[in-house]
C-alpha cells in the first residue's frame, strides 16, 4: 500500500485495498426529497431476520460521466472506495466514475486558526475539511442543502450513531402519504432502521449548538453521484466511506463550522 492510501486510511480506518464493483443500492427519488434531520437518540438495529423496507424508487444514476481520475492515483483511490467489510449491512465499492475527481477524499494544504480536530464545511464549494494543523487538512467532497435548506453556523458533534434510524418528519408523511407504508414502528415512532435503504446511510454525526439540537447532521449516502452538489434538505452528505472515515477521526464534542453559502 501506498503512503497516500496509508496516510488517508488513518490508523484503525476500515477499508480494503482492491476493485471489486458490485451495484449501488440506494433511493435517488428518496434522497432527493427526504429530510435527513433525525433526532440524535435515534440507534439500533432492526430485528434478526427482519426485512429492510423497499421504497417504491428505483435506483438512479445521472447520464454525464464524471472526469476521469488520475491515472497515477486511480489504484489508491480503487483501494480507498474499495467494499467495506465487517459491518451489519453491505456497503459497495464506489465507482469513481460518479464522482467529479476533486470531491474525493485527499491531503490538502489549509491554513488556518482553527485548532486540529475541528471540522470546517465550505458549503459554497461543497468541501469538508478535518484540521490536522500545521497548514494540513483531509479535505472530502460532501453534498449540501438545496436553496432554501442551507445552514451555517457554529455547533459541537455531540452525538455519533453507526447505522443510525431515520425518522421521516409527520409534515413529509402528510405531503407523501405513501411513505406510511414504508415506514415501521421503531423505539422514537415511525421510521426506517438503520441500513443500505436509509437516507442517512452507514454512519451519522449530529450538531447541537449548546443545549440544542440544531437538527442537522453530517451523514454518509448510498448516492455518491450527488456528492458535490446541491441535493439535500439542509444535512451534510459524504460518501460512506468518508464518513466512516472521518467518524473514527472525529470524538464526541468536536466542533463543526459551516461557512455561509454565497447566494
Amino acid at each position: 500500500m501506498s503512503g497516500f492510501c496509508r496516510q488517508m486510511l488513518g490508523l484503525g480506518a476500515v477499508a480494503v485495498c482492491a476493485t471489486i464493483t458490485t451495484g449501488q443500492i440506494a433511493d435517488h427519488a428518496l434522497a432527493q426529497y427526504c429530510d435527513e434531520r433525525a433526532p440524535s437518540s435515534c440507534q439500533g438495529y432492526p430485528p434478526q431476520g427482519s426485512p429492510l423496507p423497499i421504497w417504491p424508487f428505483a435506483p438512479a444514476r445521472p447520464g454525464i460521466v464524471a472526469p476521469p481520475v488520475d491515472p497515477g492515483l486511480g489504484g489508491q483511490y480503487a483501494a480507498l472506495y474499495a467494499p467495506v467489510y465487517g459491518e451489519p449491512f453491505p456497503i459497495p465499492a464506489v465507482r469513481l466514475s460518479d464522482i467529479d475527481p476533486k470531491y474525493l477524499r485527499q491531503p490538502v494544504y489549509f491554513p488556518t486558526s482553527e485548532p486540529p480536530g475541528t471540522i470546517v464545511v465550505d458549503a459554497q464549494n461543497r468541501f469538508l475539511y478535518f484540521v490536522q494543523g500545521g497548514g494540513r487538512a483531509i479535505r472530502y467532497g460532501v453534498g449540501v442543502g438545496r436553496q432554501g435548506f442551507g445552514w451555517s453556523g457554529v455547533a459541537t458533534i455531540k452525538d455519533k450513531q453507526e447505522w443510525p434510524d431515520w425518522y421521516p418528519p409527520k409534515e413529509m408523511i402528510a405531503r407523501q402519504p405513501e411513505l406510511r407504508r414504508q415506514v415501521t414502528e421503531l423505539q422514537s415512532g415511525l421510521g426506517v432502521p438503520g441500513g443500505p435503504r436509509n437516507p442517512l446511510g452507514a454512519r451519522a454525526m449530529y450538531l447541537w449548538q449548546g443545549n440544542k439540537d440544531t437538527l442537522y447532521r453530517v451523514h454518509g449516502t448510498f448516492e455518491p453521484w450527488t456528492i458535490g452538489k446541491n441535493v439535500s434538505s439542509g444535512c451534510i452528505r459524504m460518501i460512506n466511506q468518508d464518513v466512516i472515515d472521518l467518524y473514527q477521526r472525529t470524538p464526541p464534542g468536536a466542533k463543526v463550522v459551516v461557512l455561509p453559502a454565497r447566494s
